[in-house]
């Protein structure tokens, strides 16, 4: 039986936590040095569990599924929100030497089918929101041995504390997470599939570990801070971030959050210390923050705050294009950045920020310079489940603007002759489930992962990523355009406009399929002529920084939204291509008809 060595202090643990071979170790040394530290939390603040708290019910729930038959290797499923649960849940798995993995919430019934044949569990650990999804799929033949809900039992189910309360008292815990070895597969991370079925990707504690200490070297982190945990835990983004780094390595309070809210508010809160959202909460935190100094009744002190700001973004952009604007300029962009202070950082939420990531697609330019402006550098980041996450990163800094940055220390990139981005470390994924022809086909002999991304490396090592090799727009005329840039730009022209497809493969021009945000349109019709005008001088605006090939020649506003997990959208917001010109054909082809 391994006998951990208790550290004197969470500083000497934390380096212990790096060094450690196993995300399980990791957890237990975190745990012993941080007792009386909250882990997890709930936004109301309900629920709050010290690591210690933590910890046993870690050690019970992972006696307890020892009792019902779980054994190391042994898939278990997962299909929870984000609430403090998972992590309890996704620990006591892990020390067993078992393979959680986690279902999208907005998955169908056919798509969990898919994934539990593939997946191969026979134990589901969910809530009573989900309970007639999964029941329906084990009444419809597939194997399922037990459904344990975590808020409530209800008939046919088995409740978390019954799990708990019916281990063997004499089940040697260190004995079983001491056995798990750096090479057995932490966990399954399934694709999202937008051009076919989900892949389940298997990411081992080497794949895992090797990735949190590249991290750390890039971007030091200080343990003991906070995080809002919101992406969904089926993501690597949320397993990577609220998980293995803030929870069990970095020693962070973890607030979960659940669909349903507004992250800001969550944010404004819980003052994080580590933040990773996707471009479009960037896009609607510039936007809540001008609406905030647009309201201010003081016009003096609003003129001046945006000048602050303009000249902010001016010195963002003259540092970008390595220009000089002057002595004179100097000085009032020093004068500037003293006026603007902490106040819009604490109107976010974000004054005691580390660092700040985005990732999953462009952060627009305008977004990029506003947030550099008032003091939050924003990390661009390129990463993908089957490399454990982070590629590239952005170093806070020397970032720039447009790249996704430098490769993570320990990790090899390289262009293949078609452009493609090849990814070679220790971080790359073991392979595929169950599909060792597309497993061959992703890694190559030598070890080089094919991402499917189109980029460049600059003399600098700095990586710009153009877009997805299977989904870049040739036009009629030959020409290549990125549809994920344009849609970028249209997204962040209006406030109004919330999702886009642009299509214009094969075409002679490029057209758009827009959808509005939920939150700005609120009681407002897309057939509405005062919607459709605003939404045209969004188009006209990012037309205007378009070239003139990439540009939207026409467009049409749906009546649908199209929402994360959707036949339309993944569950991070990247657009379903193919579902998409499937199922709005007939107005594609109207848009190219008139």
């Amino acid at each position: 039986m391994h006998v951990l060595e208790v550290a004197n202090n969470p500083g000497e643990a934390f380096t212990r936590a790096l060094q450690a071979t196993t995300l399980c170790e990791a957890f237990q040394i975190t745990a012993a040095a941080r007792a009386d530290q909250v882990a997890l939390r709930t936004v109301d603040g309900d629920i709050s569990l010290t690591f210690a708290a933590l910890s046993e019910r870690v050690r019970r729930l992972t006696a307890g599924l020892a009792a019902l038959g779980v054994r190391p290797g042994d898939t278990v499923g997962i299909m929870l929100t984000n609430r403090p649960e998972f992590h309890i849940v996704d620990l006591a798995a892990m020390h067993l030497g078992a393979l959680p993995f986690s279902i999208y919430n907005t998955s169908a019934h056919n798509q969990i089918e898919y994934l539990f044949s593939d997946a191969g569990n026979r134990i589901v650990i969910t809530e009573r929101a989900f309970v007639d999804r999964v029941v329906a799929v084990r009444d419809g033949g597939t194997p399922l041995d037990m459904i344990v809900v975590v808020d409530g039992a209800p008939e046919g189910t088995l409740s978390l504390e019954e799990i708990e309360a019916h281990g063997d008292p004499d089940f040697d815990f260190d004995a079983a997470w001491s056995a798990v070895s750096p090479d057995d597969v932490l966990t399954l991370i399934y694709t999202s599939g937008t051009t076919g079925p989900p892949k389940g990707v298997e990411l081992t504690h080497h794949n895992l570990m090797s990735q949190v200490r590249a991290l750390q070297q890039a971007m030091p982190t200080t343990p003991g801070g906070r995080f809002v945990s919101f992406l969904p835990s089926a993501h690597i983004g949320d397993r990577w971030g609220a998980h293995y780094c803030a929870l069990m390595i970095w020693g962070f309070t973890v607030t979960p959050h659940p669909v349903g809210g507004e992250v800001l508010d969550v944010v404004e809160q819980v003052r994080p210390t580590v933040f990773q959202p996707v471009p479009r909460i960037w896009e609607k935190a510039k936007a809540k923050l001008e609406a905030q100094l647009e309201a201010d009744p003081n016009s003096a002190r609003r003129a001046l705050l945006r000048w602050a700001i303009d000249t902010g973004i001016k010195k963002t952009q003259a540092a970008r294009d390595n220009r000089s604007l002057g002595m004179i300029f100097d000085l009032q962009a020093s004068v500037a950045a003293a006026l603007i202070g902490d106040r819009f950082r604490r109107m976010l939420g974000l004054e005691k920020i580390d660092w700040v990531l985005s990732g999953s697609a462009p952060t627009p330019r305008e977004v990029f310079e506003f947030f550099s402006a008032i003091g939050i550098p924003i990390c661009e980041v390129w990463g993908m489940s089957e490399t454990s996450l982070a590629i590239t990163i952005n170093p806070r800094d020397a970032i720039r603007e447009g790249t996704v940055g430098l490769p993570l220390p320990g990790i090899e990139v390289k262009v293949a002759e078609d452009g493609e981005m090849l990814v070679r470390g220790a971080t790359v994924m073991r392979g595929y489930r169950n599909k060792p022809g597309q497993t061959a086909e992703a890694i190559d002999s030598d070890g080089w992962l094919h991402t499917g991304d189109i980029g460049t490396v600059d003399e600098d090592g700095y990586v710009r990523i153009v877009d997805r090799k299977k989904e870049i727009i040739i036009n009629a005329a030959g020409k290549n355009m990125s549809p994920a840039n344009i849609e970028s730009r249209l997204r962040s022209s209006s406030p109004l406009i919330g999702q886009v497809a642009c299509i214009g493969d094969g075409r002679l021009y490029n057209v758009a399929l827009i959808t509005l945000d939920p939150d700005a349109a609120a009681g407002r019709s897309a057939s509405d002529p005062a919607v459709i005008a605003e939404v045209a001088a969004g188009v006209d605006l990012a037309n205007s920084q378009l070239s003139r090939v990439e540009q939207i020649k026409k467009f049409t506003v749906l009546d649908d939204y199209w929402l994360p997990g959707s036949d339309e959208l993944t569950p991070t917001m990247k657009v379903k291509r193919r579902n998409v010109t499937t199922k709005y054909a007939t107005q594609i082809d109207d848009l190219y008809s008139t």
